[in-house]
Order: structure tokens, then C-alpha cells, then sequence
């Protein structure tokens, strides 16, 4: 009976982080979609004479919807920690919901001229607004339902259900270019994964509405007001932005590995959509295989060891590889500086992001780790695209991606030092505490 009821149990614990990620899966999907499919949202919505400054404004969009994480971080973070994590995912994931319905059915600009590219902007700005909490949501609810000693596992898959949106993305889009001829893609076919997008959104909300509250958070004796977190942020200005830079690594990494990595390999190495598509969809495969073993990992001998080495290594090998790539590019070639660099990203993030969680006080949990994340995300990953291709341009170096990537690395591990090196003499200064207090 003892066994039968630890395996329903562990059941539970499956299906509960199925639906809790289920609106990171979303999220990730459209906006790798929108990454990747960059060059025809560009013709059908900034149609401009230069091939690059309509990828550029492309980018700028796409970029612009990360400038609205802080706020939505701010705010819905503050409603998430005030009402509860189940209310906020459901409100989340209706908000992000109607921003994936506006892209997918907006008119190109030869229909309806300036109100394309402003409704699809329009429609960034609210997947920004909402994914500003998602992941601070998401991440927090699987902290506190997770069991002891399984935190880095557990908190692990908030990241691994984006890569698993990738990889489907990736599926979707391999099929569609092997199925329809390049003219059919640049017309309506690049549209055909966003309307699956559209499509998959009522399950999301039928799972993720069974979502219990946690525990930890019924148990909460005292919540706070809206007024009382947004002052505990302010007073918090430091940890907030300490873990920023802890973020910078994973969102840097993350979209170069991922979202820029179809455009990279089309428009920098000339390869077809195919291969490019083949090497993301690995890619992703790579980062949901390290990202709950480092986790795991984290769980056992720490989360500073990993974020310190993992950091190093991406602040010294990023260039040299994508230099290496650059003069040697092939599929093959791809696919292995690739895969290491998923392999420096899924170490470090199975680790930071359960890391960002701890060091967050707990009464803004939801909010302080959203800001921090959503400032990351808003001022180095979501710009990545745009600062990769302003790089190459500016440079004439093909492999300049690798210098952003490698000031991620650097970003991450200053965060991590001094994190750190802060928590020590916090503990210290506990212990001394409570000696004088047993004297």
C-alpha cells in the first residue's frame, strides 16, 4: 500500500508540472516562432527597400515586447504574491493568450498598410506584459511544491518546457519546408504555426485551471499589500539587481543558442532552413537533457560551483567557437559548437534558477524574481537578435555574436561572486548572532 500510495504521489508531482509550465511552453513557442520566422514577418509587416533595416525593425519589435516584462513583473508579480500563484498563472496565460491571437490573424501591410506592423507591436507588447510574471510565476510555484532536497530538479523544468516549445516549433517547421515551396512560405505559410499556437491555447487553460495552491503559500500567516511589496522591492533594490546580472548569462545564452541561431545559420553561414531548423531542434534536445541533471546536480553539491565554472567557461569559449564556426561552417560544424554551447547554457541555468529563487526575500518572491529576471531579459536576452546583427554589420565580423555572448558569461559570473561572497557573511554574521544569544 506504502509503495502504491509514494507512486501516485509521484504521479501527482508529474501531472502538477505539466500544467504549471504549461504557459512557459506557450510563451517560449511564439516567441521562438517570431525569432525564426523573422525574415517573412519582415516582408509581410516592415517591407522596406534594405533587406537589413527591415530585419532590423523586425528585431526592434521583437525586442520591444521584452521592454514590458519589468512592468508586467512588477505589477502582475505583485498580484501573484498578494492573491496567490494559481489566480495569477490563469491570468497570465489569458493575457499571453490574446497577444499570440493578434499576431497570428493580422493582416500583412500590403492589406492594411501602417496598422500591421502597430498591431503586431501591439500584440509583442502584451506577450511581454504577461511573460513578465510567467517565468517568476512558474518558477516559484514549482520551489515551493517541490520536495526536500529536489529544489534544483524540480524548479530545472520551468526552463525545460521551453525548450521542449522549441523543439516542437522546430518539428512544425522542418514539415512546413519540405511541404510548401518558398513563395507559399513568404505568403500565408510561416502563419500555419502561429495558428497552431492559437489553437493549443484552450487545453493550456483547461490543465493549468486544475492547478492547486501551494502549501507554502496557504500556510502564509501575513500577506502583503501591493503598496508593502512594491516598498520591499525598492528596499531590495540590490539583491533585484545582483540577480539581473545572475539572469543576464542564461537570457544571453538562451537566445543566441536558440532564436537567433535559424537566422544565423541562413543569413551568416548560408545554410538552408532545413539544416538550420535540424540544428535548433538539437540543440534543444541538448538543453532539456542538461538543464534537470544540472539541477539535480545543483541539489547535491551546491549552486555556486556550477555558476561559477559554467559562467568562466562561457566568458572564454564563446568567440573562439563561433570564430572556429565561422571560418569552418558546415552542418556538421554547427551542430557541434552548438551543442557545447547548450551544454555551458543548460549547466549554468539548471543551477541559476533555482539559485535566483533563495536569495529572493520571501514575501516577494514572485515579483523580485520576475524583475530581476524580466531586467534581464529586457536589457541583454530579448535585444539579442538586434545586437547580433547590429554587431556583424558594424564590425564586418561574422563571428561577432560570440563577444555578447562571452559579456553574459562575464555578467554572470561577477553576480555570482559577489552573491556569494554576500551570503557568506550573512551566514557568519547568523552564527555569531546566535553564539553571543547561547552565552
Amino acid at each position: 500500500m506504502a509503495t502504491f500510495s509514494e507512486r501516485d504521489r509521484s504521479k501527482s508531482k508529474v501531472a502538477t508540472v505539466l500544467r504549471v509550465t504549461s504557459g512557459n511552453f506557450l510563451e517560449m513557442f511564439d516567441f521562438f516562432l517570431f525569432g525564426f520566422y523573422a525574415s517573412y514577418i519582415s516582408k509581410a509587416f516592415f517591407p522596406v527597400a534594405n533587406e537589413y533595416a527591415s530585419l532590423m525593425l523586425t528585431f526592434v519589435t521583437f525586442g520591444a515586447g521584452f521592454l514590458m516584462r519589468p512592468l508586467g513583473a512588477v505589477i502582475l508579480g505583485a498580484y501573484v504574491d498578494r492573491i496567490g500563484r494559481r489566480k495569477g498563472l490563469i491570468v497570465t496565460l489569458m493575457i499571453m493568450a490574446l497577444g499570440t491571437v493578434l499576431i497570428a490573424f493580422v493582416p500583412s501591410y500590403a492589406t492594411i498598410g501602417l496598422f500591421a506592423p502597430f498591431l503586431v507591436l501591439i500584440g509583442r507588447l502584451l506577450q511581454g506584459f504577461s511573460a513578465g510574471v510567467e517565468l517568476g510565476g512558474v518558477s516559484v510555484y514549482l520551489a515551493e511544491m517541490s520536495t526536500p532536497g529536489n529544489k534544483g530538479f524540480y524548479v530545472s523544468w520551468q526552463s525545460g518546457s521551453q525548450q521542449v516549445a522549441v523543439m516542437f516549433a522546430a518539428i512544425i517547421g522542418y514539415f512546413l519546408n519540405h511541404a510548401l515551396v518558398p513563395a507559399e512560405m513568404n505568403d500565408w505559410g510561416w502563419r500555419i504555426p502561429f495558428f497552431i499556437g492559437c489553437a493549443i491555447v484552450p487545453f493550456l487553460f483547461y490543465i493549468r485551471r486544475s492547478l492547486e495552491e501551494t502549501e507554502e503559500f496557504l500556510q502564509r500567516k501575513v500577506r502583503p499589500s501591493t503598496q508593502q511589496i512594491f516598498r520591499s522591492l525598492v528596499q531590495n533594490w540590490r539583491i533585484v539587481g545582483l540577480g539581473m546580472l545572475l539572469v543576464a548569462m542564461t537570457t544571453v545564452s538562451f537566445y543566441t543558442i536558440t532564436v537567433y541561431t535559424p537566422t544565423f545559420g541562413k543569413n551568416v553561414l548560408k545554410l538552408s532552413d532545413t539544416d538550420s531548423l535540424l540544428v535548433t531542434f538539437c540543440t534543444a534536445l541538448s538543453n532539456l537533457f542538461w538543464l534537470p541533471v544540472m539541477g539535480a546536480l545543483s541539489d547535491r553539491v551546491g549552486r555556486k560551483p556550477l555558476l561559477l565554472i559554467f559562467s568562466a567557461l562561457t566568458l572564454l569559449t564563446a568567440y573562439p567557437a563561433l570564430s572556429w564556426l565561422v571560418a569552418n561552417a558546415s552542418f556538421t560544424n554547427m551542430l557541434i559548437v552548438l551543442l557545447w554551447l547548450s551544454f555551458l547554457y543548460g549547466s549554468y541555468n539548471g543551477a541559476m534558477v533555482v539559485a535566483l529563487t533563495e536569495i529572493i526575500p520571501t514575501t516577494v518572491r514572485t515579483a523580485g524574481f520576475s524583475l530581476a529576471y524580466s531586467l534581464a531579459t529586457a536589457f541583454f536576452g530579448g535585444f539579442t537578435p538586434l545586437i547580433s546583427t547590429w554587431l556583424i554589420e558594424e564590425t564586418g565580423n561574422q563571428a561577432a555574436p560570440g563577444y555578447w555572448m562571452a559579456f553574459g558569461g562575464l555578467c554572470g559570473l561577477v553576480a555570482t561572486i559577489v552573491i556569494y561572497r554576500g551570503v557568506a557573511v550573512r551566514d557568519r554574521l547568523s552564527n555569531l548572532e546566535t553564539t553571543a544569544a547561547l552565552r
